[in-house]
């Protein structure tokens, strides 16, 4: 009797709204990893899935990123925990350095450190399987798939890399070069003061560019720092919009696929570019059409993540302490410096990125309290702009780039819009103080 009434109680938790959205969510997510394996496959390359295996044992691409994402899951271990998981992790990747030196490996390609980290990882995995029940089970789950999560997104992302590159022959650059006169071609601009600055200035901003998802972790940390004394998980956090736009961004790579100035118009493009001017010569106002392109270089500019992640960590970090929210305005600003200034990013692209992050942020965040008219009104806001951007650049290039006073200003006014909205909108969805109470006058004695 008591284990039928055990087996209902389960299948009543499992139709909860949250506990069945979790579970649609991790199928999705799975098949997700499982079609891009396939596709990637099919080009003789391996896919997300194959390749975070790999780093099991094999030196990983990024061991920052790695360590980050053991970060990201410790949160819910107390402090002793951590220093044992901390000191397992380091002690595994001596490990592995020992075992290379001792058998002559050298590491060409990737980090010599990191396995120790998703070592750790995998064990928590283990331990919450086979050594913890109910409540304490799903939160050390969680903690994993956080770290996991972050760590699959980049292999993930580089597959869809692999996917623009293979299946987009033509690249539309002419087009969003040409709408890039309404801004006044901030591509070649920013390039010339990043190579007049010279190697310091550009070391700096190629940090800032790779470590963008370092930053993200840090500034999710302190969102999650109470995760281990309150047993849980706030509703949104900053993680979730970084895997979001990491999930939508590259479907829209596809629809408008684009490989960046210093490809289609520098050096870097070989004799695939349509001419070398970046950065010293801006293309000319003339009528776009598509270019054929190379099976290698992506094409993953529009809209720019770089710029659209940037953003989401400008946003969540403005409820922290002054040292964190001033970092959030540095990195986005040397992030926006790095993706104009290397050449990667027209400036359209940038006005694109925040428009998505914005959007991406509204629905992440409606969807946690709970959806309704002004949520509803603001990600639909969001998204006519985005769409309107992405029309514009591609069916009215040659008028945006032969009066850059009408539409320059245009384009500006619509991503503050969107900006402008949801600030107005969210301080109206923050709970509101309670007024301090006055304390009833008495009367005097006499």
């Amino acid at each position: 009797m008591f284990s039928r009434i055990s087996r209902r109680t389960t299948f009543a938790a499992w139709r909860r709204p949250r506990a069945m959205l979790w579970a649609a969510a991790g199928v999705a997510v799975l098949g997700f990893l499982i079609a891009l394996e396939i596709t990637a496959r099919r080009y003789g390359l391996p896919g997300p899935v194959t390749n975070q295996v790999q780093e099991v044992v094999f030196p990983p691409k990024s061991g920052f990123l790695l360590y980050a994402g053991m970060a990201l899951t410790m949160v819910v271990l107390t402090w002793r925990q951590r220093f044992i998981a901390a000191g397992a992790a380091i002690g595994i990747d001596i490990a592995f350095f020992l075992v290379r030196w001792a058998v002559g490996a050298r590491v060409t390609d990737g980090h010599p450190f990191g396995n120790g980290a998703l070592w750790v990882i995998l064990g928590c995995a283990v331990i919450a399987v086979t050594r913890r029940t109910g409540r304490e089970r799903a939160l050390l789950l969680k903690g994993v798939g956080l770290g996991l999560l972050l760590v699959a997104g980049r292999k993930t992302g580089d597959t869809w890399l692999l996917i623009t590159s293979k299946t987009r022959p033509a690249v539309l650059d002419p087009y969003v070069a040409t709408a890039d006169h309404a801004l006044g071609n901030p591509s070649w601009l920013v390039g010339r003061i990043v190579a007049a600055t010279g190697p310091i200035g550009t070391h700096v901003l190629d940090y800032v560019y790779i470590q963008l998802a370092v930053a993200a972790v840090v500034v999710a940390l302190y969102q999650l720092r109470g995760v281990a004394v309150e047993r849980r998980f706030p509703g949104h956090h900053l993680v979730r919009t970084f895997l979001v736009i990491g999930l939508l961004g590259p479907a829209i790579y596809m629809i408008f696929p684009v490989v960046g100035p210093i490809f289609a118009y520098g050096a870097d493009g070989g004799h695939w570019a349509v001419a070398d001017l970046w950065p010293n010569t801006p293309p000319p106002v003339n009528s776009p059409h598509p270019i054929p392109f190379d099976e290698i270089t992506p094409r993953n500019c529009m809209p720019s993540l770089h710029t659209a992640w940037a953003t989401a960590i400008f946003i969540h970090s403005r409820k922290g302490p002054r040292i964190l929210r001033g970092a959030g305005t540095f990195w986005l600003i040397a992030t926006l410096g790095a993706t104009l200034g290397f050449g990667y990013h027209y400036g359209v692209d940038l006005v694109a990125g925040v428009v998505f992050a914005f959007t991406v942020e509204a629905a992440l965040r409606s969807l946690d309290r709970g959806w309704d008219r002004s949520g509803t009104q603001l990600v639909a806001h969001g998204t006519a702009v985005f769409a309107a951007l992405l029309l514009s650049y591609r069916y009215l290039p040659v008028e945006m780039g032969r009066h850059p006073w009408v539409f320059g200003p245009l384009l500006i006014l619509a991503m503050a819009s969107v900006v402008h909205r949801y600030v107005r909108t969210t301080r109206l969805w923050e709970p509101k103080a309670a007024p301090a109470l006055r304390p009833e006058p008495q009367a005097e004695l006499v």
